[in-house]
């Protein structure tokens, strides 16, 4: 059996980076790695689900105990992606999705080199300013402080393998159902060749 496939998927706040996930989870056989997070939990979030929300002693407890295979502070909390079920997932030959900040997919790919790592970006500033207002969850100044965040992971892109502008919806998951499906195809090739006999 060949060994699943990892993608992951960030980009700074606001890009559609869930929304993006969401659409690829409704037609791909791909499995969404929950992340850890210490942030508060907002009105229709689940845990387990949304989130695995922790206290910030038990996520520090985790990195201690080497259970995290990636993690970050952003905007005063802690994120990150308990190792355990990801490597579980990859072993029994499931591709699996992750959604995480750049500083933790950087990460990913310092231990798992294999990883695919797609960057997600809006159109303009201009617009990433709009869609982090319209959605209504932070004040000002913590829309500007996402968007100073946002200037340093963009220069972040360069280090991922793929960089794919959000502006269409339809044309962004297209594009990425077309990767997975390249890499998916690779995969299976490499993995025949090394059980072949010669």
């Amino acid at each position: 059996m060949s060994k699943g496939a990892l993608f992951v998927i960030s980009g700074p706040s606001g890009t559609g980076k869930g929304t993006v996930c969401a659409e690829l989870l409704k037609t791909e056989d791909l499995f969404l790695s929950v992340s850890a997070t210490t942030r508060d939990r907002r009105t229709g979030e689940t845990d387990g689900i949304t989130y695995h929300f922790t206290t910030v002693e038990q996520f520090k407890d985790m990195i201690v105990n080497g259970m995290m295979l990636e993690w970050a502070v952003y905007n005063d909390n802690y994120y990150g992606t308990p190792r355990q079920s990801v490597e579980k997932m990859l072993e029994e030959g499931k591709d699996v999705i992750l959604e995480i900040e750049p500083q933790g997919a950087l990460k990913v790919k310092e231990m798992l080199p294999e990883a695919v790592l797609i960057f997600i970006v809006p159109p303009s500033m201009r617009e990433l300013k709009k869609r982090l207002t319209e959605r209504g969850r932070e004040d000002m100044d913590q829309i500007i402080k996402r968007l100073d965040a946002a200037k340093w992971e963009f220069e972040q892109a360069f280090k991922y393998n793929h960089i794919i502008v959000n502006d269409d919806l339809e044309d962004c998951v297209g594009q990425i159902k077309g990767i997975i499906a390249k890499r998916k195809q690779d995969n299976a090739f490499i993995y025949q060749l090394l059980n072949e006999n010669y």
